[in-house]
């Protein structure tokens, strides 16, 4: 029997090229156990390499019809070496952080062979503290970066003492995986969608944009992070403890995502003003909420939106960027919460649906930027999590970026701390890194204007 590829996951694949890779990726950090030896990591892989492929999307890759057609029909193979799909690696010396983002940077930049299924993982060793970082990446036509980090997590123990080593091509399956929970996944969908809407429902999305006040897409300033990209990546990655960001919560009356945000905001004023780049208008950003109401169960449906943030990079003080940051999200989510579901629907799509066109030739050039940049904040474990006894230390999602959208900033929850993956363009957002530096500064204003 053929299985077709479904109209969203053949996007993907159609529109990848040396300049778009379309995977998602995943950088753990795990501290060994006090009584593992040297050997540890070589022998989690050759149990690894015992394992069989039993779950099915890890045997997956395009097929080929009518002589040579591809990215129609996906093919399943009944063996999978393992020994491609699976490799050790080790750092250079120093093995500090800095090379192994820079090893995660070049990994996360090579395109996924198309003749084999369409994933890898990297055992990476040498790192001079003693832990060890597995980098993982899936093909977004396979499954989205949200239902990749719960497949991730579901390879984790709680406890410190379980020695069996769990891999993500052997777990059972636990429901759909499909492209509708990840916002690139979600704007391929929006635009299918859009053409099958009824003009009485495009109305509705009109008369929600006039009479509630939303921010419109395309209303954001140029930005060097609004250009068409090239095909290298750079990775940067940090945590922060939780507490430190639910202190200025608690002072300013806000959420925790609203200091995130105003972190993020503070990071790329900063970025900007270095490279003398930085817009007289505040930058926007497309931030997805749950807008799942009190009460509502899981029969409740989809409750995910999408809202345009005014950032408040244009403020220099970083009380009233917050004020600003809140403001808006707070704005947002009540003029969600105040629409008919449909018309909530028909508004996210049409927020959503830019991303899904930027790989269309010369819409970034033609077009303003829809928004600037996309902050994604992905609910993750709530306590320490280990993976053969070696705790999680840091759970670092690395994203996609697209022309027109040259940085990613996607935050996780990991047991004590907040994960900040970052992910950019290597022409179009030189030395990315120091982002890192401006993303403490950021906190660290924060601390001081609500102490």
């Amino acid at each position: 029997m053929v299985e077709l590829i479904s109209p969203p996951d053949a996007i993907f694949l159609v529109n990848e090229s040396r300049e778009h890779p379309m995977h998602v990726g995943s950088l753990q950090l795990f501290q060994p156990p006090e009584d593992a030896g040297p050997d540890f990591a070589r022998t989690i892989h050759e149990q690894m390499l015992a394992i069989p492929v039993s779950k099915r999307v890890f045997r997956k890759r395009p097929g080929t019809v009518f002589g040579g057609i591809s990215n129609l029909t996906w093919s399943y193979d009944a063996e999978v070496d393992l020994d491609y799909h699976l490799r050790r690696a080790a750092l250079p010396s120093p093995g500090r952080v800095r090379e192994l983002l820079d090893l995660t940077s070049r990994l996360h930049s090579s395109l996924l062979d198309r003749h084999r299924p369409l994933w890898e993982q990297r055992l990476i060793e040498g790192l001079n503290d003693g832990r060890l970082a597995v980098y993982t990446k899936v093909h977004h036509a396979l499954i989205d970066g949200v239902a990749a980090q719960r497949l991730l997590q579901r390879t984790l123990s709680t406890d410190p003492y379980a020695d069996d080593v769990r891999v993500p091509w052997s777990l059972a399956d636990q429901g759909g995986h499909g492209p509708g929970s990840s916002l690139a996944g979600r704007a391929t969908g929006a635009l299918r969608g859009l053409g099958r809407l009824a003009p009485s429902t495009m109305r509705l999305a009109k008369q929600a944009f006039a009479e509630h006040r939303l921010t419109l897409p395309f209303d954001a300033p140029d930005s060097m992070f609004n250009v068409p990209i090239g095909g290298a990546r750079r990775c940067a990655a940090q945590s922060w403890p939780l507490a430190r960001i639910r202190a200025v919560q608690a002072a300013a009356g806000v959420t925790v995502n609203d200091v995130v945000l105003t972190m993020c905001s503070a990071a790329l004023r900063a970025y900007l003003l270095e490279h003398d780049a930085l817009p007289d208008r505040s930058l926007i950003a497309m931030v997805p909420v749950s807008l799942r109401r009190e009460g509502a169960g899981e029969a409740s449906g989809n409750a995910v939106g999408t809202i345009l943030c005014n950032l408040g990079t244009d403020l220099s003080d970083a009380a009233e960027r917050l004020r600003a940051v809140s403001a808006s999200m707070s704005e947002g989510k009540r003029l969600f919460a105040q629409m008919p579901k449909v018309e909530a629907l028909a508004v996210s799509a049409l927020m959503i649906a830019p991303l899904g066109l930027s790989s269309v030739p010369g819409f970034v050039a033609m077009t303003r930027p829809p928004f600037n940049i996309v902050i994604s904040n992905v609910p993750g474990p709530r306590e320490p999590m280990y993976w053969n006894g070696a705790r999680l230390d840091g759970n670092y999602p690395m994203s996609i970026v697209l022309d027109g959208q040259a940085l990613n900033i996607t935050v996780t929850s990991n047991a004590g701390n907040l994960d900040f993956g970052v992910v950019g363009c290597r022409r179009s957002v030189p030395h990315l890194q120091r982002i890192l530096r401006h993303l403490e500064e950021g906190l660290a204003e924060l601390e001081h204007v609500t102490a």
